[in-house]
């Protein structure tokens, strides 16, 4: 069963007609709505990321079936040549937060990364996406300071505060993840515009319907 992972970038969509329900897991409960495929809203209850309980919603995942998960993320854009706007499928990703485990009574080291298979799938699905890069997580809900969005910019292409934590727990469980990112805005000193939440949010709206094209087109090609 494919699972989505969506936030800022599907509030303004709309999803699937599926089951709404609580699943209990060992941390906690999360809302999942389960069909033909599954999908988690991280930001349910408008929780912010910093304290999403990333556990709760990908054991939730698990316990429903799902072999294969793809998290939507609202980024920003670290280059001015990725403009807001342009749809990106990374292929990797850091975090400059603590990111959550599942193994908390055992050592175990686990090889973190987007699998390649499914950025094949997300690639033919999604014909105009930038395929490639990498996504850096920072912790929020603040937005990046000037300097460091100038340090990130020399590893990294976009910046966000989610999918590094999913895609980390995704692979512990053994189900293969992959990312996509829409660019909603420019980072923090890369505009001359000052960038607040309500911008971001008014550039999510005015890109819904796109972004439910590749949902559709994502369920279509791996669901």
């Amino acid at each position: 069963m494919l699972g989505i992972i969506g936030g800022t970038s599907l509030l303004y969509c709309t999803l699937p007609a599926l089951e709404k329900r609580t699943v209990a897991t060992p941390y906690g409960p999360a809302e999942v709505m389960a069909g033909e495929i599954a999908i988690v809203l991280r930001h349910q209850f408008g929780m912010p990321p910093h304290r999403i309980n990333y556990r709760a919603q990908m054991a939730a995942l698990a316990l429903c079936g799902v072999d294969r998960i793809v998290t939507f993320g609202s980024v920003g854009s670290l280059k001015t040549a990725i403009p807001p706007g342009t749809v990106i499928v990374p292929t990797d990703y850091l975090s400059l937060t603590d990111i959550p485990s599942f193994h908390d009574h055992a050592i175990e080291h686990v090889m973190p990364a987007l699998d390649d298979g499914m950025i094949r799938h997300l690639s033919a699905a999604l014909p105009g996406a930038m395929v490639g890069g990498t996504y850096a997580q920072t912790r929020g809900p603040r937005i990046e300071t000037v300097a460091e969005v100038r340090g990130l910019a020399k590893v990294a292409d976009v910046v966000g505060m989610t999918v590094a934590s999913e895609a980390t727990l995704a692979r512990e469980l053994g189900i293969p993840v992959a990312a996509v990112c829409t660019v909603d805005n420019y980072a923090n000193g890369l505009s001359e515009e000052v960038l607040t939440y309500e911008h971001i949010l008014a550039t999510s709206k005015k890109f819904a319907q796109r972004t439910e094209n590749i949902v559709e087109s994502v369920i279509e090609e791996m669901g």
